[in-house]
C-alpha cells in the first residue's frame, strides 16, 4: 500500500515475476527478525510443493488448519493493516498476502501474533508466480490497494493493473467475486478503470459518484491512505465483479 517495492514488476512487458524497487528498509529490530525467522516459514504459501496442490494447481483453502467457507487474497499489503483487520473481521475467510517488501511483510507477521489470526497465509514475492500457481475460479475477493503507480511514462510497465496480470486474475477468480482497487494517483485510477472495462470480463459496481469516492464501510483504512487524505489527496475506491464464465 504505497510502500517501497509495493506490486512491483508485474505488469506488461518486463515479465510477471520481476522486481523493481527495494526489498529492505532500515534494519528489523530483534522481534521482527525472529518472527521472520519463526512464523514465516509456517505461514508461507508453499509453491511448487505438495500442499494442497490438485492437477499441478494450488487449491488456496487447503492452506489453512481450520476450514474457511472461501478464500480472499490481497496483493501488495503495505504494513498489513488492510489485510489484518479483514482477517480479524472474518475469521471464516482464509487470507493470502503478496508482498515482496521485508520490513512490510514482517510488520503483518507482528500483526498476525499479536491478534492471533490463524486465517493468514503470506507469498512474500511478487504476486505472479502465485497467480500462475492457483487453481482456477477458487478467490473469492481480491484486493490491489494504493499500488505503486509508477508515474513515469517509461516506468507504465511495472504497473500491476495490466492486460495480462488482469487475465491471471480473472482466471483465478470465482464467478461474482469482487475485485476491489484502490489508488491516490489520477492518472493510476483512470489507466485501472479503462484496463479493467477494457478486459471485458469485470463490471464496474459504482452506481454514482459517492461509490467510488468514499470508501465502504467494510474497507479498512491503511496507514497510506491516512496520510494520503491528510495531505489533501483524493482517494478512489474502485470495486468490480467478476462475470459468469460462458458455457461452452
Amino acid at each position: 500500500m504505497g510502500l517501497p517495492g509495493n506490486n512491483g514488476g508485474d505488469g506488461d512487458g518486463d515479465g510477471r515475476s520481476a522486481f523493481y524497487g527495494r526489498r529492505r528498509g532500515r534494519r528489523l529490530r530483534p522481534g521482527r527478525q525472529r518472527l521472520l525467522a519463526t512464523l514465516l516459514p509456517a505461514l508461507r504459501v508453499p509453491l511448487g510443493g505438495p500442499a494442497g496442490a490438485e492437477a499441478g494447481r494450488l487449491e488456496p483453502r487447503r492452506l489453512f488448519a481450520a476450514p474457511v467457507a472461501e478464500v480472499w487474497l490481497e496483493v501488495g499489503f503495505g504494513a498489513g493493516e488492510h489485510l489484518a483487520a479483514q482477517a480479524a473481521a472474518h475469521p471464516g475467510v482464509g487470507l493470502i498476502g503478496c508482498e515482496p517488501y521485508v520490513n512490510g511483510v514482517a510488520s503483518l507477521l507482528a500483526r498476525v501474533e499479536a491478534a492471533g489470526l490463524d486465517n493468514v497465509r503470506i507469498h512474500p514475492e511478487v504476486a505472479g508466480p502465485l497467480l500462475d500457481a492457483l487453481a482456477d475460479a477458487c478467490i473469492a475477493r481480491v484486493f490491489v490497494l494504493f499500488p505503486d503507480p509508477w508515474p513515469k511514462t517509461r516506468h507504465y510497465k511495472r504497473r500491476f493493473v495490466s492486460a495480462d496480470n488482469l487475465r491471471a486474475l480473472a482466471r483465478v477468480m470465482a464467478d461474482g467475486a469482487e475485485l476491489r482497487l484502490a489508488s491516490d494517483d489520477m492518472g493510476y485510477v483512470r489507466w485501472m478503470l479503462e484496463r479493467v472495462l477494457a478486459d471485458g470480463r469485470f463490471d464496474w459496481l459504482a452506481r454514482g459518484p459517492e461509490d467510488w469516492r468514499r470508501r465502504p464501510a467494510d474497507w479498512p483504512a491503511s496507514r497510506y491512505e491516512s496520510k494520503a487524505l491528510a495531505e489533501g489527496r483524493r482517494c478512489v475506491y474502485l470495486r468490480f465483479r467478476r462475470r459468469p464464465r460462458r458455457v461452452e
